[in-house]
């Protein structure tokens, strides 16, 4: 699975750019072979106001760390097709799905990948998951590194792993040396307390020579999941340099959303989420969805396939959804214009399309074939609207498409 998987990141990410982008590129594309993201940095809730979900909807999405996957499912549609081209997370995909149709109940579901640290799960996984993994999952789940079972990080602190986690364990490590610690802005119990760590605490970080040196290299940003063309991206925003741009990035995820509702930034400075009893948590994993996910499990798959390839296997107007997360960030005109064709011919009309970009602007315009483009309406409010409420501020904003027929 590996050669193929690595042949089609080679495709989604090699661009034809001078000689020192293409090496960047390649090493992006070797890394996303495995673990990126334990946990998807795109706001389902965000998603699901947008797709406005009903029981005869089918979805189309990228899975990355497949919370997005399980969200979808609890609002009961028809069907949700996840794609990945890291087959370490169509495996996590694969992980959750199975955990949601076999665990034993929400305790259990929720120790397992909501505390995702407790020695325990090993029992959990093998008692209730193990025999019902497919193979390649399995095999995934069962390879030792180097001692024990890949499962084993559920047992050490599964969010602290995967190319995101180590990033995340790197700012941590930033921050010691500028004498930061992040339990005053998890413990803010006001909007003004968390601006306040903010400007004192984490502004002058930004001046920290160490921090504007790394802020350079193209590279330093992969653990994030952002490629040399989404690096760039970033950078417009800013008038050529990126770290403006993460500055009010970072700022957005500390001061716009009151810190206990929002669990991307738990993650980002707890590397885990609220324990308490009302912590924020995604979807998925809270205790009023756990039976909606149990019941609508069956209808969520996800495969290791790119998402234009996916669609050409689709019948004609047969899709009411589609999630593209940041990956257009990454894909050349021609890409594209494949990708949009194959949405258009595969939508109903009414059908929604949502996405990210690192920048501010929307991408299509001017790229994607005007006779494609012009039988979808772009919904700027809505597009506005997610821009401001994505808890997870990693993007410069969200985009709404409707399907005009």
């Amino acid at each position: 699975m590996n050669s193929s998987a690595q042949a089609q990141l080679d495709a989604a990410v090699l661009q034809d750019g001078d000689a020192a982008t293409g090496r960047l590129e390649r090493l992006f594309s070797r890394l996303f072979l495995g673990l990126v993201y334990p946990q998807i940095w795109e706001d389902p809730e965000v998603d699901m106001a947008a797709l406005q979900i009903t029981s005869t909807d089918n979805l189309v999405c990228i899975a990355s760390g497949s919370c997005n996957l399980l969200s979808y499912l609890t609002a009961g549609p028809a069907s949700v097709t996840a794609v990945d081209l890291s087959p370490a997370h169509v495996a996590l995909g694969e992980l959750k799905l199975t955990g949601a149709r076999n665990l034993p109940d929400y305790a259990a579901f929720y120790q397992f990948f909501g505390r995702a640290d407790m020695a325990s799960n090993a029992a959990l996984y093998d008692r209730y998951i193990r025999a019902k993994l497919p193979p390649h999952a399995r095999e995934y789940w069962e390879a030792r590194q180097p001692i024990s079972r890949r499962i084993s990080l559920f047992q050490k602190g599964f969010y602290r792993y995967g190319l995101l986690g180590r990033f995340l364990g790197a700012v941590h490590m930033v921050a010691r040396l500028g004498r930061v610690s992040f339990a005053p802005l998890l413990a803010a119990r006001s909007l003004q307390e968390q601006e306040a760590f903010f400007d004192q605490y984490i502004a002058p970080l930004f001046d920290m020579w160490l921090v504007k040196k790394l802020a350079g290299f193209r590279a330093v940003l992969f653990g994030l999941g952002i490629p040399p063309a989404q690096y760039d991206k970033l950078a417009a925003d800013g008038n050529g340099a990126v770290l403006p741009v993460l500055r009010e990035r970072v700022r957005k995820l500390m001061c716009d959303f009151p810190i206990r509702e929002n669990y991307f930034a738990w993650q980002a400075f707890a590397r885990g989420y609220d324990p308490a009893p009302d912590g924020a948590l995604p979807p998925y994993l809270q205790q009023g969805n756990f039976q909606a996910l149990q019941d609508y499990a069956e209808r969520g798959r996800i495969v290791n396939r790119s998402f234009t390839d996916q669609l050409q296997q689709e019948p004609q107007g047969s899709k009411q959804g589609y999630v593209l997360l940041d990956a257009q960030d990454w894909m050349n005109d021609s890409q594209l214009n494949e990708l949009w064709q194959e949405i258009t011919r595969t939508a109903t009309p009414g059908a929604r399309v949502i996405f990210r970009t690192g920048g501010s602007k929307d991408i299509l315009p001017g790229r994607v074939a005007a006779d494609i483009l012009q039988r979808w309406s772009y919904d700027a409010e809505a597009s506005e609207r997610g821009t401001r409420q994505d808890r997870s501020a990693i993007y410069g904003a969200f985009h709404l498409y409707r399907f005009q027929g």
